[in-house]
């Protein structure tokens, strides 16, 4: 017997189907119309000449998060990006009991100076290192140099996190509501600064890195200092 009935469930089944396919393939278009962002020019980690120990397999990690630091210490004028990255690497490969952290290689991915230079520093294929309290698996960790809860935050450097972190969300496919800054992942830090946190706070970095996303170029303004935050902008390196 013909069952009218049930024609009519099949019907809308493939109705509803046909409704949820057509959302995916909308959303798998609208990803794909993204354009491919290039890598941001970087000095490698060779270049500055990188000296590391081996990093233990059992480090390695899938990046699933972006943190943002800075360095907390002022960047002194004059001083020389090259150099503080060896001497960051040196330190930390050093054992506790000499001053050191016993960390086989820089405790960064990246590490970017003033003038806006990105450094290379830990394979992304390992997780980082930490000072503070939380789990640093899967978390590409980048560094700004200086000491941003003194010294006001370079457009430089501004224009250059941006670009990386562009880059790096759609290489590693990380989702906005991952990307942060040190203080969100760990509560016992002011880090990265509140000179720079203040663009993460308020959704102006986010909406930089969705510009060059869509393959545009941001006008970065970083606006006037935080009422009772820093007023000196951090010296060019030379």
């Amino acid at each position: 017997m013909y069952n009218r009935g049930m024609t009519r469930v099949i019907a809308w089944h493939m109705i509803v189907l046909c409704l949820f396919a057509s959302i995916a393939l909308a959303g798998d278009e609208a990803a794909q119309s993204q354009p491919a962002i290039e890598k941001p020019a970087t000095i490698t980690a060779e270049q500055w000449g990188t000296d590391p120990l081996p990093i233990p397999e059992e480090r390695r990690h899938t990046p699933r998060f972006i943190t943002i630091h800075h360095a907390g210490v002022d960047w002194a004028a004059g001083s020389d990006p090259y150099e503080k990255t060896r001497n960051l690497q040196t330190w930390g490969k050093k054992s506790v009991e000499d001053g050191g952290k016993d960390w086989p290689d820089l405790p960064y991915h990246f590490l970017i100076s003033p003038d806006g230079r990105i450094f290379e520093g830990r394979p992304v294929a390992y997780e980082p290192e930490t000072n503070t309290n939380y789990d640093v698996h899967g978390h590409i960790g980048i560094q700004l140099w200086g000491n941003f809860q003194a010294q006001r935050v370079s457009p430089q450097q501004v224009a250059s996190v941006v670009k990386l972190v562009a880059w790096l969300s759609q290489a590693y496919e990380v989702d906005d509501a991952q990307i942060g800054g040190h203080r969100d992942v760990a509560a016992d830090t002011s880090c990265p600064g509140a000179d720079f946190y203040r663009y993460l706070e308020d959704g102006q970095f986010l909406q930089w890195v969705d510009q060059v996303r869509a393959g545009e170029e941001p006008e970065i303004d970083l606006g006037p200092p935080l009422e009772g935050g820093p007023v000196e902008m951090i010296p060019l390196p030379k």
